[in-house]
């Protein structure tokens, strides 16, 4: 079991420092030599591509990674407890998976690692010059007496074009609702083109893809809650107060209901009572709640209470549970 210090450690989020001499001491190496920042940069040839880190990690190439960590990291974290960490991370470790990679802009791409047991996992951001800008260690929880149980009902995506998982799977780091018992399988949902969420500079709802797109409903049912007067954000901020901002509860068989959530203001075209069928209009995505960019978040849960209930995990029609990193597309 690691120590809780070194988790608080493994938390390695890179901050820009000024500029080291050519002649800092970066750290020690395996054999306890010591490497100034020039000598880095000529081993820079010397790279550890992205898919192989897990390897690379479990088996102990710590200075190789180091090398290739940016100067800022480098400046934070020494070596000696940058191998210390490693080192005690990987016990009991025998193997490391990729769970699932893909670009957070034109420069990066964000990587997550899982171990067999799916007990620990690791997080990287690497950039497209290939250095490590961030690396996150974690234990990960596990809930496996919910995630094996499915709703009785099939759902498809609230969706009728193709978009991205930003947000789903079964665990903290492809999902941040996971430990949240009234969230753990929600979804949210971004469209993506180009690598990217938004063309031009994100400054305006209307610079994201998502920001009007349709929301459908994900299976028959009837609609019991509606909220559609709050403001839509600026990008970039949040409205803590009405977490869920413009939402549709839609009341289902078996005792299931799914919450749609983050609606653009104005846009939802159906009141409570009204009975819906699948695929059928609820409103237009938008950035209301606490939502940073415009997205719609989905899931299904045993109560339509959504403060007090549990989420379920989705059986979906098409027979598959899509994580982070993944494309969606709505089912003819």
């Amino acid at each position: 079991m690691l120590k809780n210090s070194l988790i608080t450690l493994a938390v390695l989020s890179l901050t820009p420092f000024p500029a080291a001499s050519a002649e800092t001491v970066l750290g020690s190496t395996d054999q306890g030599e010591t490497v100034t920042s020039q000598e880095y940069s000529q081993n820079k040839k010397d790279r550890i591509l992205p898919e192989e880190f897990g390897e690379a990690f479990l088996q102990g190439h710590y200075f190789k990674i180091y090398q290739q960590t940016s100067e800022s990291f480098r400046q934070n974290v020494s070596f000696a407890d940058f191998k210390s960490l490693g080192t005690s991370f990987n016990w009991g470790v025998t193997t490391y998976e990729l769970k699932t990679s893909f670009r957070i802009n034109k420069h990066q791409t964000r990587y997550v690692w899982v171990n067999g047991e799916a007990s620990k996992g690791i997080q990287l951001v690497f950039d497209k010059h290939g250095t490590i800008q961030e690396l996150y260690l974690t234990p990960l929880v596990s809930y496996p007496e919910t995630d094996h149980i499915y709703t009785s009902n099939t759902y498809t995506m609230p969706i009728k074009e193709e978009w991205f998982v930003f947000w789903g799977g079964t665990n903290q780091l492809i999902n941040y609702h996971y430990v949240y018992e009234n969230q753990r399988y929600a979804y949210d949902l971004v469209r993506k083109k180009h690598g990217s969420t938004h063309h031009g500079t994100p400054t305006k709802n209307k610079h994201f893809y998502a920001f009007g797109e349709e929301v459908a409903a994900p299976a028959d049912g009837r609609v019991l809650q509606v909220v559609d007067g709050i403001k839509d954000n600026v990008p970039g901020k949040r409205n803590t107060e009405q977490p869920l901002g413009n939402y549709v509860i839609v009341a289902h068989d078996n005792g299931e209901y799914s919450l749609l959530a983050h609606f653009k203001q104005g846009s939802i075209e159906v009141d409570p009572g009204d009975r819906v069928e699948r695929g059928e209009l609820l409103g237009l995505c938008g950035n209301s709640g606490n939502s940073s960019e415009p997205h719609i978040h989905f899931q299904v849960m045993d109560s339509p209470d959504v403060f007090e209930g549990s989420a379920i995990r989705i059986r979906f029609q098409q027979r598959t549970s899509p994580i982070q990193g993944e494309f969606v597309e709505p089912i003819d």
